[in-house]
């Protein structure tokens, strides 16, 4: 019932930035929590960070707060998540999730739909 697309993945030098988007589609969009994720070589899926329209709130990992901002973009219909002086470590494939739920859950097991992922590449 809901589909989501991520894009903006890509290969940069440690300390720049990359803009990712998801783009999801359903009628009741809105009301869903909206959450991004990645998953590193060898590692299990992690949370990164969570916007939710229901509590107007925002949440993120420890790891990425200071660097990453998740927002929503004027065609009300996609969620980005900018992420600003990246480090080799931030390389993953990078998820977003719909979660019906209000508040900003951070587990996997919370989040009903995925996107297919799409790849950050840090270089040192």
């Amino acid at each position: 019932q809901v589909q989501l697309v991520e894009s903006g993945g890509g290969l940069v030098q440690a300390g720049g930035s990359l803009r990712l988007s998801c783009t999801a589609s359903g009628r009741t969009f809105s009301s869903y929590t909206m959450g991004w994720f990645r998953q590193a070589p060898g590692k299990e899926r992690e949370f990164v960070a969570v916007f939710s329209w229901i509590g107007g709130s925002t949440y993120y990992a420890d790891s990425v707060k200071g660097r990453f901002t998740i927002s929503r973009d004027n065609a009300k219909n996609t969620v980005c998540l900018q992420m600003n002086n990246l480090k080799p470590e931030d390389t993953a494939v990078y998820y977003c999730a719909a979660a019906p739920i209000a508040g900003t859950p951070i587990r996997t097991n919370d989040y009903n739909y995925w996107g297919q992922g799409t790849q950050v590449t840090v270089s040192a």
